[in-house]
Order: C-alpha cells, then sequence, then structure tokens
C-alpha cells in the first residue's frame, strides 16, 4: 500500500504516477494509514537509458520513497504516448513512423521499461515499509503471474486467388523461387476449395485443442474499387462467407472486435456505423476496437473511439517490427497530451506481430516468428504483465505462407508452457479496470486490510492483496 501525494502535481504527471502505481500493483491508501509514502523531488533530465541506469532515481527511506518528476515526465512521453503526439512525421498510411517513438530512438522498444520502473518502486515501497502494512494487487485472475492474448485480424474473405498472386509477387521481388513453387503447388490444389475458410477453421481447431479463447477483429464496410486496390476494405461483412467464419468464431466462444477501416481515421463518425453494424451481424457486443494497418493519431482517434462506445483499443503496436511501443506489456488508459487530460478508454497494446517480420522484415522462416514471439512472450512473463500476439488467419500455404500453420502452432505451445492467464481482450480489460480501482479503506488491529474494489472483477474472478512475501491475503468485498 501506498499513500500518494493530494497536491502539487500537474495533470499530466498525476497520470503518469497513477499509471506507475497500477503498473506497480500497490493499493493506494488513505493519509492517515500508517504505510508507505511517495514524495516527488527535482532531479536533472536524463534520457530513457540515463533512467534505468540510475534505477529511475528512486529514494527509499524509512517510510517513505522519493521519485524524481523528470521520471514522470518519461512515463507520459512513452506511454502516454504524448512524443507520438507532437511528432508531425507521417509514412504513407498517414501513421505516426517508428522512428518518432522515443523507446525506437534509443533502441529499447523490445524491453517494456515504463513496467519495469513500476517495478522498481514496488520494491523500494516494500523495503520502505518496515513493519508498517504492505500490500499488492494480485496481478492476475486464478493466482497466474502473467497473461497472454491471442488476436487475429480477418483482413481476407472472398477473392482469395488475387490475395495468393499478390503474394508471389512480393516473393518473386524477394526472389524466394522455392517458396514460390510450394505456394503455387498449394494453391493449384486448393482450386475449388475455399482456402481462406480452411484457414480459419485450421486457426480455431489449435485453439480449441489448448483450450483457450481468442479475440477476432473484423472489418465492417463496404468494399469498393478504391478500398481493395488500397488494401483496404475488400469483403462485406454480410456476405455468406463472412457470416460463416462469424458463425463459427462465435460458436467457439471467442470475442468479436471491430478492425476499423481506413474511412474511421478521418470519418470519425464510422466508429459508431461500423460498430453497429457488426453487432448486428455478429449478434454480439463489440467492445473492443483494433485499427486496420494500425492507422492511428495518438491522443485524437481514441476519443472518437471512447464516444463510439468502445472500452478499449489494441492498435498501439509497430507495422514494421515487434515490441513494446508504450514501454508496457500490459492493459493502460490513454492520454490526451494537447488537451492535458485522459481519455476513456483503455489501451491493450499489442506485442508481436507475423507481419512484422515477414512483410517488414523480410524474415520468411514461420519458426522464426514463432521463437520472436516466444522471447517477447518470456519478457513480458518476467515483469508479471500482458502479452498481446497477432496472428493471421490467411497466412496458409495456399494464399503463399508455407510451413505457418505449424508455427501458429508452436507459438501457443510455447506460451501456454509458462502458464500465464489467457482470456480474449474484453476480460483481460475488465479484469484490469477492477485491479485498478482497488483502496484499501482500513487497517485491522490484527494488520489485517480492509479494501474494496471500486469496479467489480470479471465473473468468475476474484480480486485479491498479496503480502510483502507475495502470498495471498485479503479478498476484496
Amino acid at each position: 500500500m501506498i499513500k500518494l501525494p493530494e497536491v502539487g502535481l500537474a495533470a499530466a504527471e498525476r497520470f503518469a504516477l497513477d499509471m506507475l502505481v497500477d503498473l506497480a500493483r500497490l493499493v493506494p491508501a488513505a493519509p492517515t494509514f500508517d504505510v508507505v509514502s511517495l514524495e516527488l523531488r527535482d532531479h536533472p533530465p536524463r534520457d530513457l537509458r540515463g533512467w534505468v541506469a540510475a534505477g529511475w532515481g528512486i529514494e527509499v527511506g524509512d517510510g517513505i520513497v522519493r521519485i524524481p518528476r523528470g521520471v514522470l515526465h518519461a512515463v507520459i512521453d512513452v506511454a502516454g504516448a504524448a512524443a507520438e503526439q507532437r511528432a508531425s512525421e507521417r509514412d504513407r498510411y498517414s501513421r505516426v513512423p517508428a522512428s518518432a517513438n522515443p523507446l525506437v530512438r534509443e533502441g529499447l522498444e523490445r524491453d517494456p521499461i515504463v513496467q519495469r520502473a513500476a517495478l522498481a518502486l514496488q520494491t523500494a515501497t516494500r523495503k520502505a515499509a518496515g513493519r508498517r502494512a504492505f500490500r499488492t494487487v494480485a496481478a492476475w485472475p486464478d493466482g497466474r503471474r502473467w497473461a497472454a492474448a491471442f488476436t487475429h485480424d480477418l483482413d481476407v474473405v472472398s477473392w482469395w486467388p488475387a490475395f495468393t498472386a499478390l503474394r508471389l509477387v512480393e516473393l518473386a521481388a524477394k526472389r524466394a523461387f522455392g517458396r514460390i513453387s510450394r505456394v503455387a503447388a498449394s494453391a493449384f490444389g486448393s482450386l475449388g476449395f475455399d482456402p481462406v475458410f480452411q484457414g480459419v477453421t485450421g486457426v480455431l481447431n489449435q485453439e480449441a485443442s489448448a483450450r483457450i479463447h481468442s479475440t477476432w477483429f473484423i472489418l465492417c464496410g463496404t468494399p469498393t474499387l478504391k478500398t481493395v486496390r488500397a488494401g483496404d476494405l475488400t469483403y462485406r461483412p454480410e456476405s455468406s462467407k463472412a457470416r460463416g467464419i462469424l458463425a463459427q468464431v462465435r460458436a467457439g466462444g471467442h470475442e468479436i472486435g471491430l478492425h476499423g477501416s481506413f474511412a474511421t481515421l478521418e470519418d470519425h463518425g464510422a466508429f459508431a456505423e461500423q460498430r453497429r453494424r457488426l453487432e448486428g451481424i455478429a449478434g454480439a457486443p463489440v467492445r473492443g476496437i483494433r485499427q486496420h494497418y494500425v492507422r492511428i493519431h495518438p491522443g485524437v482517434t481514441e476519443h472518437a473511439m471512447t464516444a463510439a462506445g468502445f472500452i478499449y483499443d489494441t492498435t498501439f503496436g509497430f507495422p514494421d517490427r515487434n515490441g513494446f511501443r508504450l514501454g508496457v506489456a500490459d492493459v493502460v488508459p490513454r492520454w490526451d497530451a494537447e488537451r492535458n487530460q485522459r481519455i476513456a478508454i483503455d489501451e491493450a497494446p499489442f506485442t508481436w506481430m507475423d507481419r512484422a517480420l515477414s512483410k517488414y522484415r523480410g524474415v520468411e522462416d514461420p519458426a522464426a516468428w514463432s521463437r520472436d514471439a516466444l522471447e517477447l512472450a518470456a519478457t513480458a512473463r518476467e515483469v508479471g504483465g500482458l502479452w498481446v500476439g497477432l496472428w493471421h488467419p490467411n497466412l496458409t500455404p495456399a494464399l503463399g505462407f508455407p510451413d505457418a500453420p505449424p508455427a501458429y502452432g508452436a507459438t501457443i505451445a510455447g506460451v501456454l508452457a509458462e502458464s500465464p492467464f489467457v482470456a480474449p481482450l474484453d476480460t483481460l480489460a475488465e479484469w484490469r479496470r477492477a485491479r485498478r480501482a482497488v483502496r484499501a479503506t482500513a487497517i485491522r488491529p490484527d494488520g489485517s486490510v480492509e479494501l474494496e474494489a471500486a469496479v467489480a472483477a470479471p465473473s468468475p474472478f476474484q480480486l485479491r492483496l498479496e503480502d510483502g512475501a507475495g502470498k495471498p491475503a485479503e479478498a476484496a468485498r
């Protein structure tokens, strides 16, 4: 538990401090409680590597921890994406390029350094507590120490031979002639069949065998020649093929989310329209969103998502590399640097994507994709965080990706071998909102703690506290 300063913080500093305390799993306590107090101190500015090397400048005293204000500013720049919001550069898809990200500039994008700063704060608070009451909130349901989410973007439904042809052109440019022959043979053997549907079925069967549920993001606009040529909308969600896929996904108990089309970036009203349309087709609530081609204007697009009724976004990953774009492996709130205020939506940044390697990095070996996924999953596990993976179900031999399906199976097996809590993203976002809302309300004479959660945990899970040794303690009322 920890007492936070009540005055003397700017809005951005308060946001950053609350995020660090949340990621540290510390329980905010009333000013009258005999627990560790947190204070801010001034310190000369450092770059990110400087803060890492200095242990984030955290000082420990008897019943007190002190954090430099500069650390909070770094948290806002990275985890609040304030640095990206200030950037003027855009790539051909109107995205903020990875080069504008402060972690990329310092070569730190594969390390969730903001989360490590939070863990340093947790360690310092435990040390400062001495004999005072100390509690943290249990990280994930069922006593799990980290979490994982498997997600999919349904970009292809119809006209599969055209996508195979485009993939063959891509392979030809790489002079991957062996793969070209294998793809051509698979495509010829698939004539008269639907390899897209087979690819979806294959992914669902792998997940059913592993007893996990995933999240599927579906495009929900009306395709035109312009959208098809741009690589945006290529299928009607009301088509019999799309409905068949949605029915399969829903029958397996998986979550449906919206894959926001290119139009949503400028026409913010399209978010609500596409969400309503998808809910009508899927017959299920649509609570999450990921932008197609990860096209987002940080600090702006999230307001439109919130207005359309989404509770979480999962767009903040890199299109051209894998890593931790916000410096966290977790679910965190969003920040508007221009208006200097929170945005009422959570972000579950994706950590790893198959096409970041094959399309942007030129890595054509699916086994290498899986190894990269598992390396980042191990990093997320180190910090007790959340790994979010993105696998496209159209990565099959007939559509240009030999050996890809077994690589996805290896990825599932490798992640599950480390015993994460696995759930669709809406469940994970709901859990994190509830965990973030836990507050200590009293310390009893025997040293036990009373707490309450302003937000209920997702059924059937219960929020619990842990003591200084990490053992289960009190449960929330």
